[in-house]
């Protein structure tokens, strides 16, 4: 990646998991176990080309109407891989954040969670966002209240709230916005993903499945992104 426009921040919509077991006959929680040991490689790939930010949507608010299998077994592999990266970003000098409402999630995944990002939080190499339990509307729903309750006790003025300010409120405080989006799988939509922070981001879609993504791809999407004319609005 030498001579290279890097993005500062890439997001990541993980789709197709469950189409890529469907298309081998196998069980769909053998697809998301894949597409974890995916994230692992990129997420490592990232950090070792230079990316500072990588934000991925590994479960929706909508998801939980799933079945509960497919929800349980998503749980168990969260907190397997979570666990796990404790011991590797040790090494990799990875930060990781957990983005989105965990109060839903049981105490023992709350716990893993939180120690991770607790024990991480020094590294200073690649910021690794995973939006778990995440909406788009949802984030904002929670930042508003925030803010009106801080406006209700006098302790925020109503001429203090611009945009800037509204964006210290969001799960991605103090972040800079994804400069490029991916999606795989071949879809065009992104699904109640970062609302907000997608205001300006370069859109990729892809068709390969996301347990097929590798760092080749990774290269060929950071290739795309240099090669946009990037307005923000103007001429």
């Amino acid at each position: 990646m030498e001579n290279k426009v890097l993005p500062k921040h890439i997001a990541i919509i993980m789709d197709g998991n469950r189409r890529w077991a469907k298309e081998k006959g196998i069980e769909t929680k053998l697809g998301h176990k894949q597409g974890a040991e995916t994230l692992k490689a990129i997420a490592k790939y990232a950090n070792e080309i230079g990316i500072e930010y990588l934000t991925v949507y590994a479960f929706s608010t909508e998801n939980w109407k799933r079945t509960k299998e497919e929800v349980g077994a998503l749980m168990l592999l969260l907190q397997k891989y979570v666990e796990e990266f404790l011991n590797d970003t040790a090494l990799d000098n990875i930060k990781v954040n957990v983005i989105g409402d965990i109060t839903k999630l049981d105490n023992g995944l709350q716990k893993s969670i939180e120690k991770i990002m607790q024990n991480s939080k020094q590294n200073t190499g690649l910021t690794l966002n995973i939006a778990f339990n995440y909406g788009g509307r949802d984030e904002i729903t929670k930042a508003v209240k925030k803010i009106a309750t801080g406006v209700k006790n006098d302790s925020i003025e109503i001429d203090e709230i611009d945009e800037s300010f509204i964006a210290k409120f969001l799960y991605t405080a103090q972040q800079p916005d994804p400069d490029l989006l991916i999606r795989t799988a071949g879809e065009q939509r992104i699904s109640n993903f970062l609302l907000w922070q997608l205001a300006y981001t370069e859109f990729l879609f892809i068709p390969k499945y996301w347990p097929d993504f590798n760092s080749e791809d990774l290269d060929e999407a950071i290739s795309i992104f240099e090669n946009r004319n990037r307005k923000f609005g103007g001429k």
